[in-house]
């Protein structure tokens, strides 16, 4: 596809909230939620214009710049130089229900959102997923949130250092592996739910970074090891051998070892004198045995939970939801990723 003679001239992208860490897959493990913003890009027909329109709703609508410095556009902009497209005017109409600097991936989105609508003008066909990771990555800085953003489900991240000062690795049998960020994608299973608790306050990824030690104790280390092995399995407990077939039991098991798998040393310690509110409901909810996390760098609780919680977790936070300064949302897992929609071509990306 050319961009004069067959791009599109209107976008639609879909992308999912996301939730990183999971509590013990630190900067590594990323769940999609099947929560979305969506953006529609409509180009200009005056190819003398270069501008962009930004207009914006619900989530950031009065504090969200509305020019070049908009992330989704400084996103787009590079990705069009990357996939070989020419300047453009557009307008970006934004239909934000993320919010913002809480934990819910919402830097992620934009620069996915951003990315993928160059795809989709650059390319016709399905949606070049692994080119919007590689660049998404690469300008977020690190791929726990972009990966499910991009590719849904459960995502499992890592930035392969190849060594010797060479782009790749010789694998035994097969195809050069590539240095840099890599993902591997998950099934969970439909029964797995996450309930997310919002607040009203913000907290910037930075400061969260800047809270955490430049070491930490061996022993912490080995811990969070070895549940964040459990947790491919822990969200897709039908795989396993162990856990029977009975629903009951299996539920009862399923919750217990997404328990497990939820338990962290590494990073929710060290941040919680930032999020006071977040931890005591962290706190609260694990006491009583749910797979509660700080969601991302938070503020943001998420609880894991293999079938329906939300009444119970509606009364044992009911003092926080009562004050007016949270809310809840219960959401089953994205397993689509971001989603592509062309006006000439009608037909949904998957």
């Amino acid at each position: 596809m050319t961009a004069a003679t067959e791009s599109p001239s209107t976008v639609r992208v879909r992308v999912p909230a996301t939730s990183a860490n999971l509590g013990s897959g630190f900067d590594a493990v990323g769940l999609a939620l099947d929560y979305h913003d969506e953006i529609v890009f409509t180009r200009s027909v005056d190819p003398g214009d270069t501008t962009a329109y930004v207009v914006i709703k619900g989530e950031g609508e009065r504090t969200l710049p509305r020019d070049e410095t908009h992330l989704v556009v400084s996103a787009f902009r590079r990705a069009c130089q990357v996939f070989g497209l020419p300047k453009f005017g557009f307008i970006m109409r934004a239909v934000n229900r993320i919010p913002q600097a809480r934990g819910l991936g919402s830097s992620a989105e934009a620069i996915v959102a951003g990315i993928a609508a160059a795809a989709a003008f650059a390319h016709a066909g399905p949606l070049r997923r692994d080119a919007v990771f590689a660049l998404a990555a690469q300008i977020e800085g690190h791929p726990d949130n972009v990966a499910p953003a991009v590719y849904g489900g459960l995502t499992v991240s890592y930035d392969l250092a190849t060594g010797e000062g060479v782009g790749s690795l010789p694998i035994a049998g097969g195809a050069p592996l590539e240095g840099g960020y890599h993902t591997l994608r998950y099934k969970v299973d439909p029964a797995i739910k996450a309930t997310v608790f919002v607040p009203g306050a913000h907290l910037s990824t930075q400061k969260a970074r800047q809270a955490l030690p430049n070491r930490v104790p061996y022993a912490d280390a080995v811990h969070n090891l070895s549940r964040a092995a459990l947790i491919p399995g822990a969200l897709n407990p039908g795989s396993l051998d162990d856990l029977g077939t009975e629903a009951v039991g299996q539920a009862a098991r399923a919750n217990a070892l997404l328990f497990v798998a939820t338990q962290d040393r590494l990073h929710q310690p060290y941040r919680a004198g930032l999020m006071p509110s977040s931890t005591k409901l962290l706190q609260l909810l694990r006491r009583q045995g749910y797979a509660a996390a700080v969601s991302g760098a938070g503020p943001c609780i998420i609880v894991l939970h293999y079938g329906d919680a939300e009444n119970q977790l509606r009364t044992l936070a009911k003092d926080y939801l009562d004050s007016g300064r949270w809310r809840i949302l219960p959401l089953d897992v994205d397993c689509q990723g971001v989603q592509v929609e062309r006006d000439q071509e009608g037909n949904r990306e998957h």
